[in-house]
């Protein structure tokens, strides 16, 4: 008999998801407020719906036997009653609820002894003034933040007008030599296992990851101790299903963790293809409390998020896909989205190759190839 899962979310992430549930014959159930979200045309069960509204997500919690996200965005409330009626839900409402405010999130790190940059946390803008001597420093919103939004740097008490309003954090800076990510997965049973650390790239100007390098280039005794940490984290939450720990790597060789994703992430994608078994089939296995896969590197990988250009909103178009898949080892996925705006991720590219001098100029070239513009 088919299992019957429930997705949180529709959007890209879901869609390789339900990618991943074919092999295993999952019956797959969408809730999302999008009408068109790029999940529609691959489930077995696409539902319209807020994510945030109770009533929504707790009778669509109903219809399954299994409940999981794609977005952190969503009625926590409705999860723990699923829970507490006997839904199985994953990853727990508990952790969701963590995460869903950066603020408390920090405060979990610090509770855990999970090393992570120093913070104070603020209620509103007028506070900055008496925290003016712990610039400079990152704001984050506690609530709200995305894809680079909810963020930004303020170095002197100049800088005091552009500030949020809402509760947040200030984040001390760190000297970062590189940023890098673990993902992890854990199963009912308790089995744990990463995925081979990546180098995080960012776009210099969008807050957002340009490209990345898999496995990452560090000293192997640095990405043993980030593995280490990515265990202790997941322990923490005593969580079930797959958490992406995006870190810093300071000058000092000292590993701190920045935030969590509790679910697949952007620094994931490549091992589509790179890895043994990909994060989309891992999260299956973890929640279904299967045996986790094979997470080895298979090659050297890098994957290049497709922006949307500035400039450009409205209905996408791709230029340069022909060069792009003419380049040996380079994989389009595309996520089907309708709409393009500056910035918004319409796609990846995964780029296999022998060597780490070939996977750059192979970044290079498809980073100047593929765009997507309007008319």
């Amino acid at each position: 008999m088919q299992r019957k899962v429930g997705i949180l979310g529709g959007g890209q992430l879901g869609r390789m998801l339900i990618q991943a549930a074919i092999d295993f014959d999952l019956d797959i159930s969408i809730l999302d407020p999008d009408p068109n979200a790029p999940c529609k045309l691959f489930a077995n069960h696409f539902e319209v719906g807020k994510l945030t509204d109770f009533d929504t997500v707790y009778q669509f919690g109903q219809t399954v036997d299994l409940l999981t996200i794609e977005i952190e965005n969503v009625n926590v409330d409705a999860l723990e009653k699923l829970e507490q009626e006997g839904k199985k839900v994953f990853p727990q409402p508990q952790v969701i609820r963590t995460i869903q405010d950066k603020r408390v999130q920090k405060q979990f790190y610090q509770t855990h002894q999970i090393p992570t940059p120093d913070f104070v946390l603020i209620d509103d803008k007028s506070q900055l003034e008496a925290n003016a001597d712990f610039l400079p420093a990152f704001q984050k919103l506690g609530k709200g933040g995305f894809d680079g939004r909810g963020v930004q740097k303020l170095s002197t008490s100049a800088d005091f007008d552009k500030a949020f309003e809402n509760p947040s954090l200030l984040e001390k800076l760190v000297d970062i030599d590189k940023e890098i990510s673990v993902i992890i997965a854990r199963n009912e049973s308790g089995d744990m296992t990463t995925f081979p650390v990546v180098e995080l790239v960012f776009h210099p100007e969008h807050n957002l990851v340009d490209y990345l390098l898999a496995p990452s280039q560090i000293a192997p005794e640095l990405a043993t101790q980030a593995e280490a940490i990515a265990k202790k984290v997941m322990l923490a939450f005593d969580m079930v299903g797959l958490l992406a720990i995006e870190m810093f790597l300071t000058k000092d060789g000292e590993i701190l963790v920045n935030e969590v994703a509790p679910r697949p992430h952007n620094s994931g994608h490549h091992t589509i293809k790179a890895n043994g078994t990909s994060q989309f089939e891992q999260l299956w296995r973890a929640v279904l409390d299967m045996p986790l896969g094979d997470t080895s590197t298979q090659s050297l990988a890098a994957m290049v998020n497709v922006l949307g250009a500035a400039g450009h909103t409205g209905d996408a178009i791709y230029e340069g896909v022909n060069e792009t898949l003419g380049v040996t080892g380079a994989y389009l996925h595309l996520y089907g989205k309708k709409l393009t705006k500056p910035s918004r991720k319409m796609g990846h590219v995964t780029i296999l190759d022998q060597s780490l001098e070939g996977l750059q100029q192979k970044i290079e070239l498809i980073k100047n190839s593929i765009k997507v513009v309007t008319k």
